[in-house]
């Protein structure tokens, strides 16, 4: 036990002898040189994403087709120029039943158009206003007319005109009339028949060939069944104004005449000779619906078949230039029904005449002697349609003068 306890007491001796000898010279040793730890980003895990879930895909119908309107076609555009009123149940009338009568024939592919009571001056403006308005085919009803619309044709070469009883023609520019001289000559037999005093009146609009014309015509047939008789001619230099024609009228049965006659644009010399207890010759229209029986007849027109003919050729593009002078056997102009007042024998002499014309015996055929009796036109003979056209002298049996 002593032993153990002494070997201790050795030891923690000596044990402190050497921590005395390190404190009097420590050995101080350079530590090894410590390298930077490597520090790794953590890894930092990306969370998984979330379950893409599919849309269900709806399949969106399929459109209806859808039908194209077809294309609508602009309607064919037509213009009339008018010189007096579709209501004067004469000249203007007649033209605008040939109007309406385009509209029924071809509905809804062609429209029409009018301007009313158009003074010549004016007619101008009038027609360059439907030409730049875009009309394909205008028309005027005016003898007046003529050279204001071939000035507007010859500015718009691809617009269509038709021009009523003039003469004068270009590409895009005709002519159209009819030989109502034929009808006239036809009334005329029935005047020359019926007068009591030989003596016959006409109110007549110009003295230009047309009026001219109209008046040989008449008188011509008046004398070819009474010879005695004569016709008197009053001018009212105009185609339309009511009061004038009527004064024109009243002027001529004032001086005895018991039948009048006229070339004017209205009703009004019929109603002046009703009035007067006297007969007279309708024109244009049959006066008698619009007068009464007083009117023995009339020389009429019918444009209709024109105008359609007209439209229908510019539709399809066969149009051309063209002079038009229909005659009463192609239903142009003829004759209206006659008044019960005409007895049965100068219906007679009226058919008959008129057979004569359709197997070509035509009215201005000699012999023919003018106002000084002087031989105008040779036994035999005809005149010719620019003869015709152009005349300037009155035949025998006419008593006034052309001024």
């Amino acid at each position: 036990m002593k032993q153990k306890i002494w070997l201790l007491v050795s030891v923690m001796l000596i044990a402190s002898l050497a921590l005395v000898g390190c404190a009097a010279d420590p050995i101080v040793e350079e530590p090894e040189p410590v390298e930077d730890p490597i520090i790794e980003d953590p890894v930092v895990e990306e969370p998984e994403p979330d379950p893409v879930v599919e849309e269900p895909v709806v399949e969106e119908p399929e459109p209806e087709p859808v039908e194209e309107e077809p294309e609508v076609e602009e309607p064919f555009r037509v213009g009339f120029v008018y010189v007096g009123v579709p209501v004067d149940f004469g000249w203007t009338y007649e033209h605008d039943q040939g109007r309406q009568a385009i509209e029924e024939e071809f509905g809804d592919a062609v429209e029409t158009s009018f301007v009313e009571a158009v003074a010549v001056p004016d007619s101008e403006r009038v027609f360059r206003d439907f030409a730049q308005q875009g009309y394909d085919l205008i028309f005027g009803n005016s003898f007046g007319y003529m050279d204001p619309m071939y000035d507007v044709a010859t500015e718009f070469p691809d617009t269509l005109f038709s021009h009523c009883s003039g003469f004068t023609t270009r590409e895009n520019m005709s002519t159209y009339f009819g030989r109502i001289y034929q009808p006239r000559y036809l009334s005329g037999i029935v005047a020359g028949s019926m007068t009591e005093t030989n003596r016959i009146g006409y109110v007549a609009a110009f003295p230009i060939p047309e009026v001219i014309r109209g008046i040989n015509a008449f008188t011509l047939g008046v004398r070819s069944v009474n010879p005695d008789a004569t016709v008197s001619v009053v001018w009212t230099n105009t185609w339309f104004d009511p009061v004038v024609e009527r004064e024109a009228a009243m002027a001529l049965l004032d001086e005895g005449v018991d039948i009048i006659a006229q070339h004017q644009d209205t009703t009004e010399p019929q109603r002046a000779a009703q009035e007067a207890g006297a007969m007279s010759i309708g024109y244009n229209s049959d006066h008698r619906a619009f007068v009464g029986d007083s009117v023995l007849t009339s020389p009429i027109w019918n444009w209709a078949g024109y105008y359609i003919d007209s439209v229908r050729q510019a539709m399809e593009g066969t149009w051309e230039t063209h002079e038009v002078w229909g005659s009463m056997e192609e239903g142009f102009v003829g004759l209206a029904d006659f008044s019960p007042l005409v007895p049965d024998d100068v219906i007679e002499l009226v058919e008959e005449a008129k057979a004569a014309i359709f197997a070509g015996d035509d009215v201005f055929c000699g012999p023919i002697f003018n106002q000084a009796g002087e031989e105008m036109v040779a036994e035999g003979e005809c005149m010719t349609d620019g003869e015709m056209l152009s005349i300037d002298w009155f035949v025998e049996g006419v008593r006034g003068e052309i001024n």
